[in-house]
């Protein structure tokens, strides 16, 4: 039998077809906007010093009809708007204002970072995320009220993140460590961040439509493309969004048009026609691997993130916003730039769909040799459970990781093949991965890649699969599997409490006074785990994003119910005691009550362990 005919890949020089790659693009962006609902979009290809293909799609204001105009509708860019940031920083490097390996507490001038850790933190660290900050974000971080901008310093300075691991050694995304980047432009150059960057990028670039100022300037306001959520089957405007001092780590909209003026100038170390924003060493170095886990995986250069498509060298940055989504990726040896904004939660899938599938037209895989079966006479050393080290460990923050940040769950299936599921990332699990070389695996059905490390010992402690995430082993004692179970547990035992109180209040009345004492604490413990439980929902219903622009008084409040938890529970320890050794009430009865005080200890370790005890805030 013949071999079934392929379907001709074009050659990389297809590209500047413009008229086959509108046509591809238009089909994919049309098909995607249809299928996953999204309300507006703009798309940008650049290829040396030219736009190939420029377009925008949908409506950038529903209620007025107003469609979408690449060249001036703004769309919330989100993280990508860090490129900016770190090109400013690149620019002061040259001047000779900044060295990418000073000591950041050189360049601040109203407050210090502590030094936790013998090696300092430099902008190199800031650049590639390896600072060793945690995450954090409850009660500072991005809302949407105007009224409560707050300046760059002031938000920095009011709310360090712990440095919980040495600089330079694991990768953990950090806005916290660009915005402290924005600040040290403005403290450096002598320039609010948003006039820096439009004086000193925008100008040059002659880019008109994007902005970091908040709220938005009344020029722009009527380009801006409205923020949408599909509630009840229609779509729902929703407030704009504000960074206010996290605004260097992406507060900034743009349009796709603009955007194309950037990414012209990075693809020509520096030049947009006759303007330069850097000069042609120094762009190299910021397109240049400045870390990685591992050799054989993606790393980042200064500020851009690698990745590798098909075998090819990908530079760029991706972004996030309540409801908008954007990539922007350079391929540097062929010159082409990329950048597409979608509004709309659909706009995840849908970057991803059309960056695969651009790349699969365009740059096809060079690189199709299987995977191997493991070398190793086994592959049990991986198994296990492993979580995301972008997380909280000091602060309230670290208990909503709990539920937020599944564990990548690792297991041995035969041919020592690794099945790795669970967790909200990696987007590609569950997957298959098959060994192809020491401690490296590649998907069996894909491109992905992990890479494992081992400590001193042999043990292997981390995977790595992301250029801006490490993971650690999830350890036994905060583990989900672990703490799913002893919160249902807890919570079924104490609501055993109250529905026994509701059938059974005439026997409590007629118990001899220190027994009815001893009943009724255990129906107050019980009670008040449920009230704290119930107003902590109120409260969060009612504040829903707003709790991490600023921590509301009703919260502050709640955050004292557990600390009273405490002492209720203090209380059914030593009343358990004087209920066995006087033997109250019948043995089935005793037991109950020492499960009640059980559930009420472990409900105590609960709070202790994820930070809940107190007003414990960053």
């Amino acid at each position: 039998m013949a071999p079934p005919v392929q379907a001709e890949q074009p050659a990389r020089s297809a590209i500047e077809d413009t008229a086959a790659l509108g046509s591809f693009l238009d089909g994919v962006m049309r098909a995607h906007m249809a299928e996953l609902d999204i309300p507006a979009a703009a798309i940008v290809v650049v290829k040396d010093d030219r736009i190939l293909y420029l377009k925008g799609y949908g409506h950038a204001n529903l209620e007025l009809g107003t469609r979408v105009d690449p060249a001036t509708s703004l769309f919330h860019i989100g993280s990508t708007g860090k490129l900016f940031t770190w090109t400013a920083v690149m620019q002061l490097v040259e001047q000779g204002k900044l060295d990418l390996d000073t000591d950041v507490n050189h360049y601040l001038k109203t407050f210090q970072l502590p030094n936790t850790f013998p090696e300092p933190i430099t902008l190199r660290h800031l650049m590639t995320h390896t600072a060793g900050f945690q995450e954090g974000f409850i009660g500072y971080y991005v809302g949407n009220d105007s009224a409560h901008i707050r300046s760059i310093e002031e938000t920095l300075r009011y709310h360090i993140p712990a440095r919980v691991r040495p600089p330079g050694q694991l990768a953990s995304y950090s806005n916290y460590g660009a915005a402290l980047a924005g600040l040290i432009i403005e403290q450096v150059s002598g320039e609010q961040f948003a006039e820096y960057i439009e004086r000193h990028i925008y100008e040059p670039l002659g880019i008109r439509y994007a902005t970091f100022r908040e709220p938005l300037p009344a020029a722009l306001r009527s380009h801006a493309v409205i923020g949408y959520a599909r509630e009840n089957g229609a779509f729902v405007p929703k407030p704009f969004e504000i960074d206010g001092g996290f605004v260097p780590a992406g507060g900034t909209v743009m349009s796709a048009g603009d955007m194309a003026r950037f990414m012209i100038a990075h693809l020509n170390d520096g030049r947009y026609g006759a303007a330069s924003i850097l000069r042609p060493e120094t762009a190299r170095l910021m397109h240049t691997r400045a870390f990685a886990h591992d050799p054989r995986l993606p790393g980042m250069a200064l500020g851009f993130i690698e990745d590798q498509v098909n075998g090819t060298h990908v530079i760029g940055h991706d972004g996030d916003s309540p409801y908008f989504h954007v990539e922007m990726f350079l391929v540097p040896a062929q010159k082409v730039g990329l950048f597409v904004a979608y509004q709309g939660d659909g706009g995840v899938r849908a970057r991803e769909g059309l960056k695969r599938v651009f790349f699969d037209r365009y740059f096809p895989e060079s690189d199709t040799t299987p995977p191997q079966a493991a070398a190793q006479s086994s592959a049990t050393k991986y198994a296990g459970s492993y979580r995301f080290i972008r997380m909280n460990y000091t602060d309230l923050d670290k208990v909503l990781f709990l539920f937020a940040l599944q564990p990548i769950n690792v297991s041995v299936r035969p041919g020592n093949r690794l099945l790795v599921t669970g967790g909200l990332e990696p987007d590609w699990a569950p997957a298959q991965f098959a060994s192809v070389g020491e401690n490296l695996f590649r998907q069996v059905d894909g491109p992905m890649r992990l890479a494992f490390r081992e400590d001193s010992s042999g043990r292997v402690t981390r995977l790595f699969s992301s250029p801006t995430v490490a993971t650690e082993r999830v350890p036994w004692y905060e583990a989900p599997s672990l703490w799913y179970p002893i919160l249902a547990a807890a919570g079924m035992v104490l609501l055993s409490v109250l529905i026994g109180f509701v059938y059974r209040r005439g026997d409590i009345k007629a118990m001899p006074v220190h027994e009815r004492r001893a009943a009724l604490l255990s129906v107050a413990t019980a009670s008040w785990l449920f009230l704290a439980v119930i107003a902590a929902v109120a409260v969060v219903a009612a504040y829903q994003m707003s709790i991490l622009e600023r921590v509301p008084f009703p919260l502050k409040i709640i955050l004292a119910m557990p600390l009273v938890f405490v002492g209720l529970t203090a209380m059914m320890i030593v009343t358990s005691v004087r209920v066995w050794r006087r033997r109250y009430w019948t043995l089935g009865r005793r037991i109950h009550f020492g499960l009640v005080t059980l559930a009420a200890c472990s409900l105590v370790w609960f709070f202790y362990q994820w930070n809940v005890l107190g007003w414990q805030f960053g």
